[in-house]
């Protein structure tokens, strides 16, 4: 696992029960996920009935990377279900935009063109 540091990452955020790294398969310019440390929760859903607070946590990580690497427009992704296309069952954030100055994601994709 990442959090461990068995499976190498690169990693651009961390603080006591955060992590977030750049996604090994980037669907944008700016793919980073944001995850909490604590295997507890599969989804969102979970994860906001049980600790709301580290969830607005994830959330501000979120803006505060997005304000670093795309100026502060960007998506941000929580997939719940194998349906809708989660591989890793423990939640975790998509933040997926564009650098300031290059093109931007486009309305009806959810990422690259």
């Amino acid at each position: 696992m990442i959090v461990d540091r068995q499976i190498p990452a690169d990693i651009v955020f961390e603080n006591e029960r955060i992590i977030a790294f750049t996604d090994i398969a980037p669907k944008a310019p700016v793919h980073l996920l944001v995850v909490p440390k604590t295997p507890d929760y599969r989804n969102v859903s979970e994860i906001a009935a049980a600790d709301p607070a580290l969830l607005a946590e994830i959330i501000a990580v979120g803006q505060q990377l997005a304000d670093e690497r795309t100026g502060g427009q960007y998506r941000l992704i929580f997939n719940t279900g194998e349906r809708s296309g989660q591989t890793v069952f423990h939640v975790h954030a998509h933040v997926l935009g564009a650098e300031p100055g290059e093109p931007g994601l486009t309305e009806g994709s959810l990422g690259f063109n």
